[in-house]
């Protein structure tokens, strides 16, 4: 009895694992806003009954491929970081930094569909939170590493930020400096809006030629505005 239990367990996930492979595939050709159940049990030769006891809804479907997608993501950024975990602060910062265009740049739509336009009628719900947070708590953990490490400045803060800044870091890492954090949020934004502008296009037309070099560049200038410093000494 329990080869036969295994055996629809096995024939589940592959299931399951199609299901998720086509509409990836009509996220590349359509987009999100035009995935479809029905479009998809079709394709796979299933009748939308049968593809219904997998995902019952398209945002259960589109929730999954997020999942999947941060994953991955936060996948390729850990193994990244791992490579260089003796590495100085910025060096680390630099790497995650990379790895994360790495992964968009050979995954674009997999990329638009979690950091893109929202899908409209789709709200993502909190489990794609511990996913969609692996690389942030890499940076976080990069950043206490430093500041453990007397290897950190604290960032000023404006007066009017300050009580945002707390709240921030009593949210998200309450043994950093506020300042730290708020750095932290902003270079973590301004991170994706460079793969974003790569991706999507805004650095065409000769704006920027020499990609890698400048994304190299500009995250090393996001590590210093963080706090990161350059040095290895204590």
């Amino acid at each position: 009895m329990s080869s036969v239990r295994g055996a629809r367990a096995r024939a589940r996930i592959e299931v399951t694992a199609a299901i998720k492979e086509e509409a990836r595939r009509q996220l590349a050709s359509e987009g999100p806003t035009k995935l479809s159940l029905r479009a998809v049990a079709r394709e796979l030769g299933m009748v939308s009954s049968a593809l219904y006891r997998y995902f019952p809804s398209r945002d259960e479907l589109l929730t999954a491929l997020i999942i999947d997608a941060y994953d991955s993501l936060g996948e390729a950024a850990e193994e990244a970081h791992a490579a260089v975990a003796d590495a100085a602060p910025v060096e680390r910062w630099v790497a995650v930094g990379e790895a994360v265009r790495g992964w968009a740049l050979a995954h674009p739509q997999e990329y638009a569909l979690i950091y893109g336009t929202p899908v409209p009628g789709y709200s993502a719900p909190q489990t794609t939170v511990p996913a969609a947070a692996r690389v942030g708590l890499l940076l976080i953990g990069i950043v206490r590493d430093a500041h453990e490490g007397n290897r950190l400045d604290v960032p000023l803060l404006t007066d009017e930020l300050v009580p945002e800044a707390v709240r921030m870091a009593a949210d998200l890492a309450p043994d950093l400096p506020p300042g730290v954090v708020a750095a932290l949020v902003a270079a973590w934004a301004q991170l994706y809006g460079l793969v974003g502008f790569e991706l999507f296009g805004q650095f065409n037309g000769g704006l920027v030629d020499e990609r890698a070099p400048f994304f190299r560049y500009a995250v090393a200038r996001l590590a210093h505005a963080v706090g990161l410093r350059q040095d290895t000494s204590g």
